[in-house]
């Protein structure tokens, strides 16, 4: 791993538990001076930027290795929901490395980053469309709204961890039930007897 990536590492790690943290105590996080943090990363902005596109990375990364591109094209309710949970793994994993690029402000307002961020989601979206087409997700849920409640999920990942709510061998669990209580179909119900 060279110095860049290490500053990167430690950087996401200190601002996952502080997201306000200057760069002195970045550069103490990653056990460099702040000379050696300028030099890779000149400003706060620049180092916020290399974090969104890690974390942009990242989220395709999870896609991919989910292969929900593959599962939306087969239709077949079984690979669907093999790659829904994997997905669903990843992302758990996801909101717990990245997620300080989740909600901050500037990450979420790059407008190269807002793009890429669009196209990601709206993969996935294509996705959990064929997911409920196939009756793997609800169908009476806007996939949007899916895309939304996942991402919040994402949000709450990385709280519980962060504030130590839930136990780290938990969260998987956690996330995995609590998107499938409220969005998995349920054979023999119509959308009005759902409670």
């Amino acid at each position: 791993m060279s110095k860049g990536e290490q500053i990167l590492t430690a950087a996401i790690r200190h601002l996952n538990t502080d997201p306000t943290a200057s760069m002195g105590r970045i550069a103490e996080a990653a056990g460099v001076s702040r000379a050696t943090l300028h030099r890779y990363y000149a400003t706060r902005e620049e180092l916020l930027r290399a974090l969104g596109e890690q974390a942009m990375d990242r989220w395709e990364q999870s896609q991919r290795s989910a292969g929900i591109e593959a599962a939306a094209a087969s239709g077949d309710p079984a690979v669907l929901e093999e790659a829904l949970h994997a997905l669903m793994r990843a992302f758990t994993v996801d909101a717990d490395e990245h997620g300080f690029a989740l909600t901050d402000h500037f990450v979420n307002h790059l407008p190269e980053l807002v793009r890429r961020g669009e196209e990601l989601e709206e993969r996935e979206i294509v996705f959990y469309a064929a997911c409920q087409r196939a009756g793997v997700l609800r169908a009476d849920l806007p996939a949007r709204w899916v895309s939304n409640t996942v991402y919040g999920l994402m949000v709450t990942v990385r709280d519980s961890l962060r504030n130590g709510d839930v136990a780290r061998r938990d969260i998987e669990r956690l996330m995995i039930t609590t998107f499938l209580a409220g969005t998995a179909d349920r054979p023999g119900e119509t959308p009005g007897e759902r409670r």
